[in-house]
This record gives structure tokens, C-alpha cells and sequence, in this order.
């Protein structure tokens, strides 16, 4: 596999909302935190935090996402305790230098700066991690491969509610995007992220 080099690591949604005790706890965060910390601590100013911000109330968005957000109107921020959008305090501590892009909806890339940030900073690859593997990490994801990037996903440092839509994504990743997308283990990026 070739190195990785121009790259940023996007960690996605990281968020307390995400953790144990918020409204939409992902089990797994705790286990893979070490591992994104660690990505952060070598990398933080290369490092991208998304957070995904829920409307003020459901009636703020359009469509679908307004139908979402009445059955899920305890994650709506009206409704939501202080900080529940804030990064965990393990991942907060790096930013700055890492930077910090507020979405409204699963794709990193959508109604979000990031696009053009990453072009401005000339980045070729992203390095992914965060939560959900079959959600937002997919979203950004398949994002990512649209705008041309060379997508790398630490495979280690993901996290769902799902074992079976993590599984299947996985597998999905290996089988029908092998061109575009790399996936690795923490300890395989570190050996193979050269510096820019």
C-alpha cells in the first residue's frame, strides 16, 4: 500500500451526545478513543473534528430530516443538556491546533466549510475515524470519494451502535471500493503516514 502523504485526519463526531449516557450512546466509543487520541496526539494539526449539530427544533428542518428530528426531539439542541454537542474531553483537548467543522447532516462534506478547507490546505487523503461507521462515517466516506480524495479509514478507530451495519460496511469498503479507499490498522497508518 502506498504511503500516505498531503493527508488530514478527519475524525467524525466524536461528540458527548455519542458517548455513554447521551441520547444516542455508541458502546464502542470507549473502546476505540485510545486509538483516535493516540492518531490526534501525532497528528493534531492535521487533524479535522466534525461535530454534527442538531437543529434548535424539528420545525427547523426540511423534509424527512424535519420528521427525524420529531421522534428525535431529546436530541434536538432545545431539548439536549449543555455540552451534548461538545467533542468527549479526551478528543477536545487537541483542538487547537486541530480544527473543529459543525455539519447539520450526516456527510461531513454537506453544508459544511470542509471541502474547501481541505482543498486550501492541499490535502490528497483523508484519514478517517469516529462514529458511526454506518452513518456519518459513511456519508463522509462516500463524500470523500465523489470529491477525489484518497479516502484511508483506521479501521480500529471506528465505532457503531451496529455490529451488523458495522460488519457490512467493512465488508462493503473491501469489496467494492478497493480502488479508493485503503483500510488500516492505527499501528499500519503510523508506520505509513510520512510527513508532509
Amino acid at each position: 500500500m502506498e504511503a500516505v502523504s498531503n493527508a488530514a485526519h478527519l475524525c467524525i463526531d466524536m461528540q458527548n451526545v455519542f458517548a455513554r449516557g447521551g441520547v444516542w450512546a455508541t458502546p464502542w466509543m470507549e473502546r476505540v478513543l485510545p486509538v483516535i487520541s493516540d492518531i490526534c496526539a501525532r497528528y493534531p494539526e492535521r487533524t479535522v473534528f466534525t461535530r454534527f449539530v442538531t437543529p434548535e427544533k424539528p420545525e427547523d428542518r426540511r423534509g424527512q430530516w424535519q420528521a427525524y428530528f420529531m421522534k428525535w426531539r431529546c436530541a434536538t439542541r432545545g431539548n439536549l443538556p449543555p455540552g451534548a454537542l461538545d467533542l468527549v474531553s479526551e478528543l477536545a483537548r487537541y483542538s487547537p491546533p486541530a480544527l473543529v467543522v459543525d455539519k447539520p447532516a450526516y456527510s461531513a462534506f454537506f453544508g459544511s466549510r470542509l471541502g474547501h478547507l481541505l482543498v486550501e490546505r492541499h490535502v490528497g487523503t483523508v484519514v478517517v475515524s469516529g462514529a458511526e461507521t454506518d452513518v456519518c462515517v459513511l456519508a463522509t466516506v462516500l463524500g470523500a470519494v465523489d470529491l477525489g480524495f484518497r479516502v484511508v479509514i483506521v479501521q480500529d478507530a471506528l465505532c457503531s451502535s451496529s455490529d451488523t451495519g458495522h460488519d457490512a460496511l467493512m465488508t462493503m469498503y473491501r469489496t467494492r471500493f478497493h480502488g479508493q479507499i485503503d483500510l488500516v490498522d492505527a499501528e499500519e497508518l503510523f508506520e505509513m503516514w510520512c510527513p508532509d
